[in-house]
């Protein structure tokens, strides 16, 4: 897969893209991933090599402008922004924005699965919307919050998209039992569980799409505090259920929003009520 990034401070991602999975993709795992740094100065035209003006109509702060982004986008050779809407290209051309669709699990997986990313890197008060409209085939936002840019979010992205590109993990399997990652049994509620089937994972790692459950390693015993009992036993169906109970716990104290993207059990509804009377939540 081939990532580019169009910024305006290409030195920013030094740091980010030496490290962990995202270094071992670009260089241990023959090569699974190439990342491109595009300085957006170098597509001006004037000498000062300015990328913002004032927005008409007056208001704060300076917007990038369309010009040198055009340029530059259209410099890669990416498929033609009709053919990247209508789903027909494995191209795909996003603008980091506030005002973008919510970066998710989903939305991740879902970029895995394209061949070119280029993502543009806003900056100032924002980018000149034409940029939008006939540019970018997509906005995408990592956060309700404001950043000073698009570069911590283009990042983000390339990490989380990283990790789903087979072969970047040493194990394979890690990417399908973290949170937020729906499995077989746990998915959306447009595709309901059919009759004999149950929510809980068929793996004493999985968090079907719910947030992960607690982790335990050595020593058994720290500061005064054990490894539950559970974990110690080897009993697999055991530990796969308390693993989902605590799982909904979690989900139900810090996420609530989560369950109500999942198909449950009567097993986890029963979990859920319970969890409820003696945690109060």
């Amino acid at each position: 897969m081939k990532f580019e990034i169009v910024t305006i401070f290409p030195d920013f991602f030094r740091g980010p893209l030496d490290y962990g999975v995202v270094r071992r993709a670009r260089q241990e795992a023959a090569g699974l991933i190439e990342i491109v740094l595009h300085d957006l100065r170098e597509f001006t035209t004037d000498k000062h090599r300015t990328v913002d003006d004032r927005p008409f109509g007056g208001g704060e702060g300076m917007v990038l402008k369309p010009e040198p982004l055009f340029k530059c986008v259209e410099s890669l050779g990416v498929a033609p922004y009709s053919e990247r809407v209508a789903g027909k290209s494995r191209d795909t051309v996003i603008l980091l924005s506030p005002q973008g669709e919510m970066f998710t699990q989903d939305v991740a997986q879902e970029l895995a699965g394209m061949e070119r990313i280029v993502m543009i890197c806003g900056r100032y008060e924002g980018v000149d919307e034409r940029v939008s409209e006939a540019l970018s085939d997509r906005e995408i936002s990592i956060g309700d919050y404001v950043l000073s840019g698009g570069e911590l979010g283009a990042a983000v992205i390339l990490d989380a998209v990283t990790r789903l590109i087979p072969g970047a993990l040493g194990n394979e399997a890690s990417a399908q039992q973290e949170s937020f990652t729906a499995s077989n049994l746990n998915r959306r509620k447009a595709t309901p569980l059919a009759a004999g089937e149950t929510s809980v994972p068929d793996s004493t790692c999985g968090s079907g799409g719910l947030l992960d459950y607690p982790h335990y390693t050595r020593p058994a015993e720290f500061n005064g505090m054990a490894v539950p009992d559970v974990l110690m036993g080897g009993n697999h169906d055991q530990i796969r259920k308390w693993r989902r109970r605590k799982a909904l716990e979690k989900t139900l104290r810090n996420r609530p929003d989560l369950l109500e993207q999942q198909e449950l059990s009567a097993e986890d509804r029963k979990l859920v009520a319970e969890i409820r009377a003696s945690k109060r939540i």
